[in-house]
């Protein structure tokens, strides 16, 4: 038993190790973003009160149950309903005239009335409501997918942006190491009073030298930035630590669907397309749902009433009534018809211009949405070829800054063109790493416009 437990540990612990040394990949990250990020759950929450209003449309057909019960006070009552002694042989008996007189004191008042009622036609209110609602729920579905594509991208921004400013520092750690070995053999021949060297020399080689200690203070700032963002993304506290699988940026592979197809991806694929579809027929239901407000309702039910005070005495007479003393009930049919001519005009006048609105909106999106494909479509193929060109300027600023460096050792070479060969690096290869951020980013761009997030 001891070594079966001892296996699982094992296993477990190698398990643990050996994701901390393959660290977290761009997919790893995304997928935690996606279940932590708290505007995720907010859309989804909208979600829930969409169908919850569907459920209150649907429900507006169902039987509904009313009573109103109360107890109070009523007047008491000893007797009928002829003064004491007014009936004789002789003379025609004399109704009571003690009505709002307490002479018999109080009674309590027991009183319940309740109803039963089932629409049988509303007319098209129930209906396009319901209709309405259902699109609704279809509109706050894809505010999901909008928020799920933010999230990716930022997780992309904030993963490629650490990325970055770690290939920039550790670069840039290393060029000031080759910066200072060249600063230490200017000292020493100023030191020996040996080689071509000056002290101007030397103040250009700290110049430089604390230049490259400036970038690489910004770059390690960047980097703190781009994995606090990524921890917040992914709702990791602020003391874990976070280490990447990927130890280079790499360029991303442009996308192998043309043009044209990646604008027609989008006028199908896009959230924002799906939401106009469905916001357009929501709108149409409520403009008929609103008319249909000045159309009666028609319905069915039961409908009763009790009403007992114990300390008066009743007259079984159906000729006399007595609020305090009745009970009822009854079968109905009915028509409620509520008219108001002016605030239902605006509500439909409301409801039109709405649509109206998504008309102009939904006009302007099948003439902008291909726009935007193209515009991303056109910035990551020029960043894509630009960065072709900077691969190559950083390549050889490269090997000109190695040569240079060997000549300097060599003394073959002065220090102002080692100082410029090093400025030359150090620019071409950080844009360079800029660039290939920043096209990584538009590889991004272009596949949240073409609707590739779900």
């Amino acid at each position: 038993m001891n070594r079966i437990v001892l296996i699982f540990f094992v296993a477990f612990v190698v398990g643990k190790n050996s994701y901390a040394v393959e660290g977290l990949t761009l997919k790893d990250a995304i997928n935690n973003a996606l279940s932590s990020d708290a505007r995720i759950s907010e859309k989804q929450a909208y979600v829930q009160h969409a169908r919850a209003l569907l459920d209150e449309a649907q429900g507006s057909d169902d039987i509904t149950f009313s009573a109103n019960s109360f107890v109070g006070f009523s007047p008491g009552l000893d007797g009928g309903p002829f003064k004491e002694g007014s009936c004789g042989s002789a003379q025609e008996c004399q109704f009571r005239d003690d009505r709002f007189t307490l002479g018999d004191g109080l009674s309590p008042w027991f009183y319940l009335q309740y109803g039963i009622i089932k629409p049988l036609k509303t007319f098209g209110k129930i209906e396009n409501y319901s209709i309405a609602a259902k699109h609704n729920i279809a509109i706050k579905t894809q505010d999901v997918r909008i928020q799920r594509g933010a999230t990716i991208y930022d997780t992309k921004r904030a993963y490629y942006g650490y990325l970055t400013a770690k290939n920039t520092r550790l670069f840039l750690v290393d060029t000031k190491k080759r910066i200072s070995n060249a600063k230490e053999s200017i000292e020493a021949q100023l030191e020996d009073d040996e080689g071509d060297v000056t002290q101007s020399d030397l103040f250009a080689m700290e110049s430089a030298q604390s230049l490259a200690e400036s970038y690489i203070v910004r770059a390690k700032a960047l980097e703190e930035v781009a994995v606090g963002g990524l921890k917040v993304l992914m709702g990791y506290d602020k003391s874990e630590n976070v280490v990447l699988a990927e130890k280079n940026l790499i360029p991303l592979d442009l996308p192998k669907l043309v043009l044209i197809d990646l604008q027609k991806k989008a006028m199908t694929e896009r959230p924002e397309m799906k939401q106009l579809n469905h916001g357009l027929k929501a709108q149409r239901a409520l403009i008929k749902a609103n008319h249909s407000m000045k159309k009666p309702n028609l319905y069915a039910g039961i409908v009763g009433m009790l009403s007992y005070s114990p300390l008066r005495d009743r007259v079984d007479n159906p000729h006399i009534y007595d609020p305090f003393n009745d009970t009822g009930t009854t079968p109905i049919v009915g028509v409620q018809w509520e008219w108001a001519g002016g605030v239902q005009n605006a509500k439909i006048k409301q409801a039109q211009a709405e649509l109206n609105a998504l008309l102009a909106k939904d006009n302007f999106a099948k003439r902008g949405i291909p726009y935007q494909v193209e515009e991303s479509y056109h910035q990551a193929h020029a960043y894509n070829k630009a960065l072709n060109a900077m691969k190559k300027s950083a390549k050889f600023a490269r090997k000109w800054m190695i040569s240079s460096y060997t000549d300097f050792e060599a003394g073959l070479e002065p220090v102002d063109k080692l100082v410029t060969a090093f400025t030359a690096y150090v620019t071409t290869y950080t844009d360079y790493l800029s660039l290939v951020y920043q096209y990584n980013m538009q590889i991004a761009m272009l596949e949240q416009v073409t609707g590739e997030y779900q």
